[in-house]
């Protein structure tokens, strides 16, 4: 399985998580940040899912996983080490219980290195218009991976959509493997890392270092 892109320590895999995610070894990935399918057929790829599975192997792989399960989506998962919040006051997105949603949570599984619990960003922040129907703001991702995680640590996104972890980790200093079922995804994606990023002349560079250079030393089958 070759990479969908490779560059400057970012790697992005078209296929699906469960697939790429067996080719992972354990403890080479330091941190999952992710946003996954809710479940609520908001799109063709958001039908029912199987959480279970791909958290578990995250679970066995990764000392630390956090991700946003959406508000009605976060009972079908595991009861988590912490949970976090972020907010967004003054939102025009409406929950689908009623109402306005001005907050969602963030499941945290394993030892929790974030400074807060809790952080509020402005809705108008950031530029989420990447053709991705359900993409997070740069800034919630920017909090996640900059408390928890240092400069050269290796991030993963298994539902990479738009790219979003992928530049957030990239402009901190990270690095990174996005995994996508959906190819028009994988290229906005690439056609975003193809962007200057705004502080990446001001943190040292990564050694690129893909799953394949590494499951390659660790004797890992790729097939």
């Amino acid at each position: 399985m070759e990479p969908y892109y490779d560059k400057d320590g970012i790697t992005i895999y078209h296929g699906d998580c469960i697939r790429v995610l067996k080719l992972i070894p354990p403890g080479m990935v330091d941190l999952v940040v992710t946003d996954p399918p809710y479940g609520v057929g908001y799109a063709e790829w958001d039908d029912d899912i199987q959480p279970l599975e791909w958290l578990n192997m995250c679970i066995r792989k990764v000392p630390l996983v956090m991700f946003t399960p959406g508000n009605g989506s976060q009972y079908k998962y595991p009861a988590p080490s912490w949970t976090l919040c972020w907010a967004r006051p003054g939102s025009v997105q409406r929950a689908g219980g009623g109402g306005f949603s001005h907050w969602e949570p963030i499941l945290v599984y394993g030892k929790n290195r974030m400074q807060v619990d809790f952080k509020m960003f402005s809705p108008n922040a950031d530029d989420q218009n990447h053709g991705h129907p359900c993409s997070k703001p740069l800034s919630v991702m920017r909090w996640l991976i900059g408390d928890a995680s240092k400069q050269g640590d290796l991030v993963l996104d298994p539902f990479m959509g738009s790219g979003t972890t992928l530049v957030a980790a990239r402009e901190l200093g990270r690095r990174a493997v996005g995994i996508e079922i959906n190819e028009e995804y994988c290229e906005i994606a690439v056609k975003r890392l193809a962007k200057p990023p705004s502080l990446w002349g001001l943190l040292p560079r990564p050694e690129p270092r893909c799953i394949f250079q590494l499951a390659a030393r660790t004797r890992t089958p790729l097939s």
